[in-house]
């Protein structure tokens, strides 16, 4: 019996991807996607409360001559449970969060009312402070223009990064790993050899050693011979040993 889900497909020996007809999408095209609602919403036709995080079918879309600094906003078309009434929800990259633009209202969040009331606060103090003093206004002023100009200058170098990084091929990056690899292995080669070298002196060179051949040490009447003193390659000397006759 076959499998319910399968992971793997056949591909026949004589299959060509290159054979198969190509789709074109228009750039405004829907989607049909399942979404999770990502607010608590109120539908404005039956009135029934939409919990965040409520899976629902929806149709989705790239809104065409509408962005953020760059950043497209994406519009989701749902419908409701129970009268199927349309409920468009969008995108807002400005405030980091989700905008209803018809079809049902956001319900009270305390957490967001939290944070609008700061932002108020917040506006009303500076009012206060730039009340009577150009000073205090020409500063923030200088203020709000120096923060956007940064904003703006890590935008166009996260931008460029982006461009970077779309531009390097794959091939490229493999044969950066090869190169480091090859280098990294020549280095540690290297690193063994200077090891060695240090831990394990050359030995001395044969003109310094004085050898005995194999003819003086069986004649018979080799009592004792005194191996003179060599200079060594460290500018020492090397101890003296005693060669004795071999017992019958």
């Amino acid at each position: 019996m076959g499998e319910r889900k399968v992971v793997q497909k056949y591909y026949p020996p004589d299959f060509d991807p290159s054979k198969l007809p190509r789709v074109r999408r228009q750039p405004n095209q829907q989607m049909k996607v399942r979404n999770m609602v990502p607010m608590r919403v109120r539908c404005n036709n039956c009135g029934k409360y939409i919990g965040e995080g409520t899976k629902l079918n929806c149709r989705k879309e790239v809104v065409t001559g509408k962005t953020y600094l760059g950043i497209p906003i994406v519009r989701f078309y749902y419908k409701c449970n129970d009268c199927s009434a349309e409920i468009i929800i969008t995108t807002d990259p400005q405030n980091s969060d989700y905008a209803v633009e018809s079809g049902a209202k956001r319900c009270y969040e305390h957490w967001l009312a939290e944070g609008e009331d700061a932002v108020g606060k917040r506006r009303r103090r500076r009012e206060l402070e730039e009340k009577g003093n150009r000073m205090k206004a020409l500063e923030n002023r200088t203020l709000d223009s120096k923060r956007e100009m940064d904003d703006l200058a890590k935008l166009d170098e996260v931008k460029s990064m982006n461009a970077i990084h779309a531009t390097v091929s794959v091939n490229a990056v493999l044969e950066m790993m090869q190169s480091s690899a090859a280098e990294r292995k020549k280095r540690e080669e290297e690193e063994d050899e200077k090891l060695i070298k240090l831990n394990f002196p050359p030995r001395p060179k044969e003109a310094d050693v004085k050898r005995i051949s194999d003819e003086e040490f069986e004649h018979g009447d080799l009592k004792r011979q005194k191996v003179s003193k060599e200079t060594s390659v460290h500018g020492g000397y090397k101890p003296c040993f005693m060669i004795k006759k071999p017992v019958n």
